[in-house]
């Protein structure tokens, strides 16, 4: 069960900081300090690799089971 907490968890993060940098990028309008857009993307991506790697280590320790479609 807290795996299954930890990967909402993840993904809620990641939606959000999608919607953040969003947020920043229409809200700065092409001002020279855009560095709230990239920083946006920059946890995005580290939040996405994380979960990436937080799934690969999760099957490998038995924690998550992979099933088939209508399994």
């Amino acid at each position: 069960m807290l795996v299954k907490i930890i990967i909402v968890a993840f993904l809620l993060a990641i939606v959000a900081s999608l919607f953040t940098g969003l947020y920043f990028l229409l809200k700065d309008k092409g001002t020279s300090d855009d560095r709230r857009t990239v920083n946006a993307l920059k946890v995005r991506v580290g939040l996405s690799i994380a979960f990436a790697l937080f799934l690969i280590v999760s099957y490998y320790m038995g924690w998550i089971h992979p099933h088939g479609v209508g399994g």
